[in-house]
């Protein structure tokens, strides 16, 4: 016996998108979530039909309204350890001491940003510092923009940005790029700036980059190419493999190579969309169905073969 049927941590697109489904299954549906999602820093949300342009808040507001039908529980709190029971069975911990356990566990944690290592980042991230062009590039499109990155890392990122805007700069903090790099920003038409980034300014949102020599850049949107980190420790204190990157390695549909556990959204290293991190969600809820549905039922009988 256990509390649940699907324990979920992590409230994001991914965690929510996989409790509705499964609460149209009439599983009973546990959601743990600590409040603090990968775009909190950021105004409004893209991409998503029928919601772009919303706030990121108010987003996961409706998605709960949506849960709440189904009577499935949220519970704010963070899920500080987990284990598995065997046959797929899982406990899960809390940090206020509360303890729940379920026939099978998904995780949709996500991923944290590493911001640039620069006087500034933390204030104008979400207001002109932003790590996905796909997402906030097409509101400062035409505009100036930048990239940062450590030398080799900008150059492909800014390249890419010619998409949005002909007024692009690559950023490499004090590392040295090489000529073809140097030759391929040239004919795209992107600008380059080598010296270190002292600082970002600007007047409630981003306006300048500041560099130890030289002039100021005008900059209206930078983008950084940095590495991202899992945002929980379960994936890894569970046994996940990881890939090279450090993301969550699953098969197509969600599961990791831990019997009974699943993973959806950002984690495990795929577009990293919001409507992208909502279909994992969906995809994760109908396999962990399908493989509680062939503990309920016997298996379907094998065709008699006639005989002779």
């Amino acid at each position: 016996m256990t509390d649940f049927d699907v324990i979920i941590v992590g409230g994001g697109p991914a965690g929510l998108s996989a409790a509705l489904v499964l609460g149209r299954c009439c599983r009973s549906v546990l959601v743990l979530d600590a409040g603090e999602p990968r775009n909190r820093s950021a105004r409004a949300l893209h991409g998503f039909l029928t919601r772009d342009g919303t706030a990121p808040a108010d987003f996961l507001a409706l998605g709960r309204d949506d849960l709440a039908r189904y009577g499935i529980e949220v519970i704010p709190e963070k899920a500080c350890e987990a284990e598995a029971l065997g046959d797929g069975r899982f406990r899960v911990g809390l940090d206020d001491g509360r303890s729940f356990t379920a026939r099978r566990l998904l995780l949709a944690t996500g991923v944290r940003d590493r911001l640039p290592g620069v006087d500034g980042a933390n204030d104008f991230y979400g207001r002109g510092l932003y790590h996905c062009p796909y997402c906030d590039a097409w509101e400062h499109r035409g505009r100036p923009m930048a990239v940062y990155g450590k030398g080799s890392a900008a150059v492909g990122a800014a390249v890419a940005l010619t998409t949005w805007s002909d007024d692009v700069t690559a950023c490499t903090d004090g590392e040295p790029i090489s000529p073809d790099e140097r030759a391929w920003l040239d004919a795209a038409g992107v600008a380059l700036r080598e010296e270190p980034i002292l600082r970002l300014e600007g007047s409630g949102r981003l306006e300048r980059i500041v560099f130890e020599a030289g002039d100021p850049l005008p900059c209206e949107a930078l983008f950084f190419n940095t590495s991202r980190v899992q945002d929980s420790a379960l994936p890894r204190v569970l046994g996940c493999e990881l890939d090279e990157a450090g993301e969550v390695v699953t098969g197509s549909d969600q599961s990791t190579c831990v019997p009974g556990l699943y993973l959806a959204g950002d984690a495990d290293g795929d577009a990293q969309f919001i409507v992208t991190a909502a279909a994992e969600g969906a995809r994760a809820a109908l396999t962990i169905n399908h493989a509680l549905q062939q503990e309920e039922h016997p298996p379907r009988p094998t065709p008699a073969v006639p005989s002779e």
